[in-house]
């Protein structure tokens, strides 16, 4: 090891054994400065540390720990004085580089010293609570170099200087920033941050003025799907200069200035913003930058609620438009098609868009329930769209995965839809028809949308819909144990019809097949109408199918219901022969040319009874034998302008009547009683309300709920009870206060309530 003795040959080793005075004291001190400086000159490797270590140790262990603390700290000075001179006499160019330097040899030179004035940090330093020596150097070079006002101006300068040249996209040395912003994070000691006080504060301020005026500059002359690029990419650029050079703790303040500036600033510009703003970019399927502009809004979540506000505007305006469209009012297929194909347009959105955010999907459901329940129109609709479904639109459907959509597609417009009663009141109506003249395209298809619907509303939503089903299925039973019984020839096809039910078809033979339904009268729509006067034919099947069924059933009573029902007859033309596909109704009339070849329209009314109220059949079924031209089975005589039929207009069977087809289907003529009666479009006009069944139901709903509500509570007020109800009757309708209060009063006339004596607000439940 080497030694300071060929310097110093005349120093006589110090024992620590022997006392020190202050002679010695400065002697040694003379050492130690003498090696310092030493140290300053990168001459280290000629000392002998540990002979400097222990006149350290020395020095504090006889009480003159404070003669080198000040010793230390003032050769240190002396030097960063000389250091600081030649960092201000450097070049600007040359000023980053030379600082790196000094600092580097500043903090080689400090760890030397610290080591050597060990003992002093963990005894003097701790006992008279010193800055520690190392802490102490980097202060001083903090006061003297980087602090000086000619190098800390300059310093500023030039590191703000290379940020923007970085952001004008001109290359500068990182490496070269970092190190200097980390020697000044490492100048913080002491309860200072000189980096912030220094650098940062300054920093953040030239930031936002430059973004400022780039932002406001930018969206004044680019559309916003540009602007939005911009401000992503200067985002991107920032956090990345933080990553690269610039402190951690800077990181969340930069990217805050960044938001205000280029996003809550501008907001409500780029959104409302014309030709290429938030609106325009839902018009035009703009996904990807919808995308962009949610991630970048997502930084500051308040501006998300100006974009679920807009959306929200487009699909109610885009509704709008499907609900007064003339030709998709007409069509119930294609106004459900449209609003489907609203529906996938703004699912894409959220999903692809939104990234699945909750709040879009509850605005998107916000609206589609705006404006789908306007009136009860897109419930009557979606019916009529599923019944054109199960009757042909699921034909063409390849895998049972596909019929699976089609169905889901359904119960989500369904979801939005308020009068759900409504819905139900006529899928019930279509459904009948579909299992009775078994036009149904799959069985299993109807089951999957009937247990789809209880899913979304319960079992008691869907049980008259199942007792339908069960039904049919009992009625296939009851039929195969009849024809065990009465084996008949198949000749023709059976009708089927209503509650409690029979209906019979006939030919013009006397053999007859029969296929009777036998329907539970409270699960079917449909109230009973008086029945026609069948053919003798027909009347002895009838007579036939109760002797049986009652022999089996007895105490039930059978009502048939002609008006369900269908016919195949076999009829000879005077041309050619055919099979005629027509109603009950439709058979009781031809038979009757069976027995004369004319007939009045008074004589045909006598003679079938065919009910001429609340709908006039006979009327529109007659019609329908001789108006349209592909089925004009009758002619009627004398005055042929008048379409309608008279008493004394008399009718034959067609005698010029031809066909290609062997089989003809004779379509009815549907009145506009029947249309309304249906649910059938009335187009843009036409009758929106709640049917009067539907309303009598909620009447009896309501009155079933508010009993149960107070059953339960004895008392309440009427405000609360309001609430509840509404509450238990919303996954059926909406009911409104006023219906909710007419039902209360007519319970408190029935005694089932009373209002409080001491309060005429609150209700008491009565035993």
């Amino acid at each position: 090891m080497s030694s300071l003795g060929a310097k110093k040959p005349g120093i006589r080793q110090f024992r620590s054994g022997d006392p020190m005075d202050e002679k010695e004291s400065n002697r040694t001190w003379e050492c130690l400065r003498h090696a310092i400086h030493q140290i300053h000159q990168h001459n280290a490797s000629s000392l002998s540390f540990e002979e400097l270590y222990r006149n350290a140790y020395n020095l504090v262990l006889h009480k003159y720990g404070e003669l080198l603390y000040n010793g230390v700290q003032g050769v240190v000075a002396e030097h960063l004085k000389v250091v600081a001179q030649s960092c201000i006499e450097c070049p600007d160019d040359r000023l980053l580089d030379e600082l790196k330097k000094q600092w580097d040899d500043h903090k080689t030179t400090m760890v030397m010293i610290r080591d050597i004035l060990m003992y002093m940090d963990r005894n003097f330093v701790t006992q008279y609570k010193k800055v520690p020596v190392y802490e102490m150097g980097l202060m001083i070079f903090r006061d003297k170099v980087s602090g000086h006002p000619r190098v800390k101006t300059h310093l500023l300068t030039l590191l703000l200087d290379n940020i923007s040249a970085e952001r004008r996209g001109e290359q500068v040395d990182r490496i070269l920033l970092k190190h200097t912003t980390n020697m000044l994070v490492e100048l913080g000691v002491q309860g200072k941050n000189v980096y912030r006080e220094c650098f940062e504060d300054q920093f953040l301020d030239a930031t936002r003025k430059f973004y400022q005026d780039e932002s406001k500059q930018y969206i004044s002359q680019n559309p916003c799907s540009d602007y939005l690029r911009k401000a992503e990419k200067r985002i991107r650029e920032e956090k990345a200069r933080v990553e690269n050079y610039l402190h951690e703790s800077t990181m969340e303040k930069i990217q805050e200035l960044c938001d205000e500036e280029w996003i809550s600033v501008h907001y409500k510009t780029l959104i409302h913003m014309e030709n290429s703003g938030c609106a325009w970019m839902f018009q035009c399927d703009k996904i990807a930058d919808l995308e962009r502009m949610y991630l970048l809004f997502s930084r500051v979540p308040v501006t998300l609620k100006e974009v679920q506000k807009v959306m929200m505007d487009c699909m109610c305006e885009a509704g709008r438009d499907v609900l007064n469209d003339p030709e998709k009012v007409k069509d119930p297929v294609s106004f459900i098609t449209a609003i489907l194909s609203l529906k996938y347009k703004y699912d894409r959105f959220v999903k692809e868009s939104f990234k699945e955010s909750k709040d879009f999907q509850l605005a998107l459901k916000q609206a589609f329930e705006s404006f789908l329940n306007k009136d009860t129109r897109t419930a009557q609709y979606l019916s009529l769209y599923v019944d054109d479904q199960f009757r042909k639109g699921l034909k063409g459907m390849s895998s049972d995965a596909d019929v699976d959509t089609a169905l889901e597609q359904v119960v989500t417009v369904f979801r939005f839809l308020q009068d759900k009663d409504v819905f139900e009141n006529f899928y019930k109506q279509h459904l009948s028809k579909r299992l009775l003249t078994g036009r149904s395209v799959s069985d299993e298809a109807e089951r999957s949308m009937i247990s789809k619907l209880k899913s979304e509303c319960g079992h008691q939503y869907t049980s008259k819909l199942e007792g339908m089903f069960q039904d049919m299925k009992l009625s296939e039973d009851i039929m195969k144990q009849y024809k065990n019984s009465f084996a008949s020839p198949s000749l023709s096809r059976g009708s089927r019809a209503g509650p409690g039910v029979g209906s019979a078809v006939s030919s013009a033979s006397s053999s007859i097949d029969m296929k009777v339904s036998v329907l539970t009268s409270g699960f079917w729509p449909g109230s009973p109408m008086n029945p026609c006067t069948l053919p003798p034919e027909v009347q002895e099947c009838i007579s036939r199918f109760e002797t049986f069924y009652l022999a089996k059933h007895t105490g039930r009573k059978l009502t048939w219901q002609p008006q369900y029902g269908a016919a195949d007859l076999k009829a000879q033309m005077p041309k050619t022969k055919h099979e005629l596909s027509v109603s009950t109704y439709q058979m009781c009339i031809l038979m009757l040319f069976n027995q004369q070849p004319t007939w009045t329209y008074q004589d045909i009314r006598l003679r079938t009874n065919i009910p001429v109220e609340p709908v006039d059949e006979l009327k529109r079924h007659l019609q329908s034998l001789y108006v349209n031209p592909k089925a004009k089975i009758l002619v009627k005589l004398g005055d042929g302008e008048k379409k309608e039929p008279e008493e004394n207009d008399q009718f034959m069977v067609n005698p010029q009547f031809e066909s290609k087809l062997l089989r003809i289907k004779v379509p009815l003529v549907l009145s506009k009683n029947t249309e309304s009666a249906t649910g059938a479009p009335q187009g843009a006009d036409g009758p929106s309300d709640v049917p009067a069944t539907v309303e009598e139901d909620r009447k009896h709903l309501v009155e079933a709920v508010v009993v149960r509500v107070m059953k339960s509570r004895k008392t309440l007020e009427h405000n609360q009870l309001v609430m509840e109800v509404t509450r238990h009757l919303t996954a059926r309708f909406q009911p409104s206060p006023t219906l909710i209060k007419q039902r209360i009063e007519k319970l408190i006339e029935r005694e089932y309530l009373e209002r409080s004596q001491a309060d005429r607000r609150v209700y008491n439940y009565l035993a």
